[in-house]
């Protein structure tokens, strides 16, 4: 029998430790966590990555901690998979919670692994994407895995407006894990088997005697349509991963780079008749906006953001000509299009990151103003509402607007208005850009005029009729210059293009300073 050299002894050794790793908590964990439809920490790896592009780092970690039996409870990996890798052969640093080692639990040494590759992701300008599938911090290494959590809070900050970075939560999320997701660009959730919250349901009864499940407390579905914490709700582990993947495609690889363009078979000079004839005749009827930006952007395809949270403005990415822009519009459908404190939220954070990411914006303009409401006041809409203004204002990336239908008083210099640098402003022959609509307006400048009137109602009437005559239309915002061109609705795709290569060059910069005081 011929002798085992030494190299073949440790080749076989090293064949036994990677298929130990492999394993993670052992086969009886993983086949328990995989009902329900959910994948393993590799697997999800597999889905997201490009076939074969996935390399693995600190593949035979393991916890330093002895306390409260822990020494025989140590797993290679130490219950993270944590590499590089390439999605469509753009380069991507990953990691990747293991469920099945000691729950997913962050420890001071998984939290090593997990800073290593955001280092590496910040010095070479590519993203991070974080799957999360967590219980939480490892409470038997006490204040050693707060610290891991610190560090990585700290280079999410670090990497803020540098390098895009994603997560993905495919499991439980609580306590401080749930900090580095919302500090993160985007966030995808799982519905019914992925949750986010600060304290779970068994402390909220004890605290406050309140009853509520993980779902309804947060759910994949309550964090995309009531607290806005999740960007997209997707349907199971394999969709949000390709969602990522189709994500990833807008964006640039870091705050340097342009984001990549695409060839198109959609002509750049297509003339898009239907919308001559959507915005309805009655100002005070519906339409969907969603058409409208449908009906202009490359092949018809726009990714939403935010799709079920502050549906009163649509956000999201879309390509003119193969060029990514970030999309910002009211929708009149939603209470009629009103900027509220959700809107201004989800809005400001959404151009702010474009602006971060050197993604033009295009903003589709329908707006009658602010909602009114005591609630809306006391919850700070004036706040709220200045986020928005303050995100189109900093912005310094190429800025169009179309204003389709109502631009009414402070709404309307806060939905990238001339007045706010933006560089194209362009309206439909429907627009109608004043202070307030006529009704409002007349019933301040005429109520005396109106009240001493033999008959009121006709005063009143024959008013509005003259002052939106006067107001109801681009034409007094065009000649001031505040518009640049009225155009027919159907050149909205080609006015666009022409004007996003138009300023493709574009440069302009802020005052020198350490950073902005944004209202927060």
């Amino acid at each position: 029998m011929e002798m085992e050299t030494l190299i073949q002894k440790r080749l076989r050794e090293l064949e036994t430790r990677n298929e130990k790793a492999m394993q993670g908590g052992g086969a009886n964990r993983l086949a328990k966590h995989k009902q329900g439809g959910r994948l393993t920490a590799r697997e999800r790896l597999d889905i997201l990555l490009d076939p074969g592009s996935f390399v693995e780092m600190d593949r035979f970690v393991v916890h330093r901690c002895n306390n409260f039996g822990m020494a025989d409870q140590r797993a290679p990996g130490d219950g993270v998979v944590t590499g590089y890798g390439r999605v469509n052969g753009k380069l991507i640093y990953v990691s990747s919670q293991d469920f099945t080692v000691i729950g997913g639990s962050m420890s001071r040494t998984q939290a090593n692994k997990i800073c290593k590759v955001m280092d590496l992701a910040l010095k070479n300008g590519a993203p991070f994407i974080s799957l999360n599938d967590s219980g939480g911090a490892r409470i038997q290494e006490g204040i050693e895995s707060l610290g891991g959590y610190a560090d990585i809070f700290t280079r999410n900050v670090t990497s803020s407006g540098v390098i895009p970075q994603i997560t993905a939560i495919l499991g439980p999320c609580a306590g401080g894990a749930v900090y580095s997701p919302s500090i993160t660009d985007f966030v995808f959730m799982v519905k019914n088997t992925s949750y986010m919250f600060v304290t779970g349901p068994d402390v909220i009864k004890t605290v406050t005697h309140e009853d509520v499940t993980k779902e309804d407390l947060g759910g994949a579905i309550t964090h995309s349509q009531r607290s806005g914490v999740a960007h997209f709700a997707t349907e199971d582990d394999k969709h949000c991963l390709l969602m990522i993947r189709e994500l990833l495609g807008f964006l640039p690889a870091n705050n340097l780079d342009d984001a990549p363009v695409l060839p198109t078979t959609d002509t750049p000079d297509r003339i898009v008749e239907g919308l001559n004839n959507l915005i309805p005749d009655n100002p005070k009827k519906p339409y969907d906006m969603l058409s409208v930006i449908t009906e202009c952007v490359d092949e018809g395809y726009f990714l939403e953001v935010h799709k079920h949270y502050a549906q009163n403005l649509i956000v999201g990415f879309a390509r003119f000509n193969g060029r990514p822009v970030g999309i910002v519009g009211n929708q009149p459908n939603v209470l009629a299009g009103c900027l509220n404190i959700e809107a201004s939220r989800k809005g400001a954070r959404f151009i702010r990151f474009c602006d971060a990411f050197n993604i033009p914006v295009v903003s589709f303009v329908d707006v009658p103003g602010f909602l009114p409401g005591k609630d809306q006041e006391w919850n700070g809409i004036i706040t709220h509402g200045a986020k928005l203004l303050y995100a189109y204002a900093e912005a310094t990336v190429p800025k169009i607007t179309v204003i389709t239908r109502k631009a009414y008083g402070g709404a309307y210099i806060v939905m990238g208005s001339k007045l706010l640098r933006s560089d194209v402003n362009l309206a439909y022959p429907t627009a109608e850009i004043a202070v307030m609509g006529a009704e409002g307006a007349v019933n301040i400048i005429f109520r005396e005029q109106i009240a001493k009137a033999a008959d009121p109602a006709a005063e009143r009437a024959r008013l509005i009729a003259e002052y939106e005559n006067k107001f109801s239309n681009p034409y007094v915002s065009a000649e001031l210059g505040y518009t640049d061109e009225v155009i027919e609705p159907a050149m909205t795709r080609k006015r666009i293009i022409d004007a996003l290569e138009m300023l493709k060059n574009k440069r302009e910069t802020n005052p020198p300073k350490k950073h902005g005081n944004i209202p927060l």
